[in-house]
C-alpha cells in the first residue's frame, strides 16, 4: 500500500462517518417531526384547556377532559360498533381469501390465468372509484345503515388473495402427498398443511386489515345514517365539528381514546409485528 493511499484513507473513513451522522440526524429530526402532533394531543388531553397554548413542565395533570368526552358522545357504541365490525370483515377475509388463493396456488382449471389477472386489476382501483357503485348496491340489498353495510365490499380483498397464493406457493407439494397419506382430503390438507406453514403471513395481513378498517372514514361516512352503527371514526368526527363547539383538550382526549388499542397492541407486541412483516416481505 503507498503512501498517498495511507493517508487517503482516514479521509474517507471520516467522510463516511460524516455523512453518516447527517443521515442519522435527518432520521431522528424527520422521527420527531412526526410525533410532534402525538406530543401535542397528549398534552392537551392530559391538561386543563388554559394550557392547550401554554407550555408549563408544573401544570396539574388532569384526566377530566377524557370524563367529559366520554359523557358527551356514546363511545361505547362506538366502540363495540368498530370491534364488531373489524370481526366480521376480518373472519370473511381469512375465508375467502384463504380459499381463493389455495385455489389459484395448487388447482388448474380453464381461464385460471385471466380471472387472476382480473383480481390483480382491482389492486389498481381505488376504492373512492366504487362508492357511488357500492351504495346503490347497499340500497338495492336493503342494508343502508348497518354494519353489514360497512363491511360487505371489504370482505373480499385482492391484496389478501395474492399475499396467501404467493405463500402457498412456497409449500413443498410433497407435503400434500403425505397429508393424503395420511387419509387428508383437499380441506384437511389446507387447514392442517398450508394455513399453519402460513402463520406469519396471516398475522401480517391481519394487522394491515384491522389497521386499515379501523382508520377507514369515508365509507363508513357515507352509508351510516345513525348512533347505533356508527364506528369511531365516524363518531369522532361528528363529535369534533365545529357544531358540537370547538374544545381541543376533549376532542384530543377523545381522539386518543379511540386510537389507544392500536397503540396499546402496537407496543405490547411491537416485535411480533416487525417480525411478521419481515417474514411478509410488506415494506
Amino acid at each position: 500500500m503507498t503512501l498517498t493511499a495511507l493517508t487517503d484513507q482516514p479521509v474517507h473513513s471520516r467522510g463516511q462517518s460524516f455523512w453518516r451522522a447527517v443521515e442519522l440526524a435527518g432520521c431522528y429530526l424527520l422521527g420527531a417531526l412526526w410525533v410532534l402532533p402525538l406530543f401535542y394531543a397528549v398534552w392537551m388531553a392530559f391538561h386543563a384547556a388554559e394550557y392547550e397554548v401554554r407550555f408549563d413542565l408544573f401544570a396539574p395533570l388532569t384526566l377530566g377532559n377524557f370524563v367529559d368526552a366520554w359523557n358527551a358522545a356514546p363511545f361505547a357504541r362506538y366502540f363495540l360498533n368498530t370491534f364488531v365490525l373489524i370481526t366480521v370483515i376480518l373472519a370473511s377475509q381469512f375465508v375467502i381469501c384463504t380459499l381463493a388463493a389455495y385455489a389459484f396456488a395448487r388447482y388448474e382449471f380453464r381461464g385460471k390465468t385471466i380471472v387472476f389477472m382480473l383480481v390483480l386489476l382491482q389492486l389498481m382501483i381505488m376504492p373512492e372509484v366504487l362508492l357511488v357503485e357500492n351504495y346503490r348496491t347497499m340500497v338495492k340489498l336493503g342494508v343502508i345503515d348497518t354494519v353489514l353495510a360497512m363491511g360487505l365490499p371489504y370482505m373480499a380483498s385482492a391484496f389478501g388473495i395474492f399475499l396467501l397464493r404467493q405463500a402457498f406457493l412456497t409449500v413443498p407439494k410433497e407435503l400434500d402427498d403425505a397429508a393424503r397419506v395420511e387419509g387428508a382430503g383437499p380441506l384437511g390438507i389446507l387447514l392442517k398443511v398450508y394455513v399453519p406453514l402460513s402463520r406469519p403471513i396471516y398475522v401480517a395481513y391481519g394487522l394491515v386489515s384491522v389497521s386499515y378498517h379501523w382508520n377507514n372514514l369515508l365509507w363508513p361516512l357515507v352509508v351510516t345514517n345513525s348512533v347505533s352503527t356508527r364506528p369511531l371514526t365516524v363518531g369522532l368526527q361528528v363529535f369534533a365539528s365545529p357544531d358540537q363547539g370547538v374544545q381541543w383538550s376533549i376532542i384530543s382526549a377523545a381522539a386518543l381514546m379511540t386510537s389507544a388499542p392500536l397503540l396499546i397492541g402496537f407496543l405490547l407486541f411491537q416485535r411480533q409485528f416487525v417480525q411478521s412483516f419481515m417474514r411478509a416481505g410488506i415494506k
